[in-house]
């Protein structure tokens, strides 16, 4: 029962839940982050490169035939030889890279997409414990303070232009009702 009990507590918490969600949209955004590296980023780099295949830049360590230039590692894997695969780990470096850049951006659109909250606390004047600023006394050391207005919930950028866009639309719209009921 205790084991029980104790498991319930920890789902509960939220920290479990959280966890799997994260771990959800993890894994949802995977895709996503590939498919811009891939389908988006990759290809203005590999025009600005000239093509260059890294993947195939192997050394032969032994094994193999002397003297022989393999053109590809299959080739060279299969004919017995050991390789040293550096073009593989250039391109697991370049993808690494160009991956981190891709989830930056993906954070930063989303960083300017959150509304931005109003502060909300502040320092006593007495004790410079952090109290709400809406407190008329402090908790801490119970001086009295005077309440201060929390400001508004700035919109974000993403809300302006939108609020921008709905309103040009709705003009729009006034403008063309108009014009059919002159036409009429």
């Amino acid at each position: 029962m205790g084991m029980l009990k104790d498991f319930k507590t920890f789902i509960n918490r939220g920290n479990a839940i959280d966890m799997a969600v994260g771990i959800i949209v993890g894994s949802v955004m995977t895709s996503v982050v590939n498919s811009l590296v891939k389908d988006v980023m990759m290809p203005p780099i590999g025009l600005l490169v000239g093509g260059v295949d890294f993947s195939q830049w192997f050394f032969v360590l032994s094994g193999g035939e002397a003297g022989v230039h393999y053109n590809t590692i299959d080739a060279a894997q299969a004919a017995g030889a050991t390789t040293l695969n550096l073009g593989i780990f250039v391109n697991s470096i370049i993808s690494f890279l160009i991956t981190m850049f891709a989830v930056f951006l993906i954070v930063r659109v989303a960083a300017k997409a959150r509304a931005k909250q109003p502060v909300t606390t502040r320092a006593c004047p007495y004790c410079q414990q952090s109290i709400s600023k809406l407190a008329t006394k402090c908790p801490y050391c119970c001086s009295a303070v005077k309440p201060e207005e929390i400001g508004a919930v700035e919109d974000t950028d993403l809300a302006k232009g939108l609020k921008s866009l709905t309103e040009k639309v709705g003009k729009v719209a006034r403008v063309a009702k108009k014009v059919t009921k002159i036409k009429k």
